[in-house]
């Protein structure tokens, strides 16, 4: 709740979500905003026949629940997004566009400047940019594809400024001060993901896991970026 508000939702916005992965934020979102006569569209994974099996299981899983229950849910639109995707909304359309924990995933793809141009090509002159991010300590070097999962926030900046955003604020609201970011498998060793092996590999039953459930989710950055009237 805080997160929205502080990217500043409201009932009838158009909201824009960036690869929604199962629909953590679609269960809040669509619903809200079907109640106030907004609209939900969620840029799904990069559909074809190159598609990652996975990602087109997923997918087909969120459109199958996100479709079944109209009263709830309303019509959410769908549209994709990866590195030969079209408009993910209308030219100049959309209120709000949200990149939620999802930038180290298009650094490894290299479409992370595609998003930044993307999402500033859907939105209204004024619309606003959100972006949750796991939070690289800004002494590190940047991997340039995120392989550990973790971003500096001023490689964020530098992105949606090349793009032509202008940064509004940055919320604590995600912080984590216990998030020592050296985790063997990447910050999806945390929570809430929880890998005991590296990703692709079996669940190792043997891996002590209480360390990283005593730190709890990832430290993340919360920042807000608006498209110049």
């Amino acid at each position: 709740m805080e997160t929205l508000r502080f990217f500043g939702l409201q009932p009838r916005m158009t909201v824009v979500e960036f690869w929604p992965g199962s629909g953590w934020y679609t269960e809040i979102l669509a619903p809200y905003l079907t109640r106030g006569q907004g609209t939900y569209i969620a840029a799904l994974f990069p559909e074809g026949p190159t598609a990652d099996p996975a990602q087109a299981a997923l997918n087909a899983a969120f459109q199958t629940r996100f479709s079944a229950d109209k009263k709830l849910y309303g019509e959410p639109q769908f549209t994709t997004f990866g590195a030969a995707s079209g408009p993910v909304a209308p030219a100049g359309t959309a209120d709000l566009c949200l990149f939620m924990r999802t930038l180290h995933g298009w650094m490894a793809a290299g479409i992370a400047e595609k998003a930044f141009s993307d999402a500033f090509a859907a939105l209204k002159p004024g619309g606003v940019l959100g972006v949750e991010q796991h939070r690289l300590a800004p002494e590190e070097d940047q991997d340039p594809v995120a392989a550990n999962g973790y971003v500096q926030e001023a490689f964020v900046r530098q992105l949606a400024a090349e793009a032509g955003f202008v940064f509004v604020a940055a919320s604590e609201v995600n912080a984590n001060e216990k998030d020592t970011k050296d985790h063997p498998f990447g910050v999806d060793t945390l929570p809430p993901t929880r890998l005991t092996a590296p990703r692709g590999d079996p669940a190792d039953p043997a891996f002590d896991r209480s360390k990283y459930e005593e730190i709890g989710e990832s430290d993340r950055m919360t920042l807000k970026f608006r498209k110049p009237e």
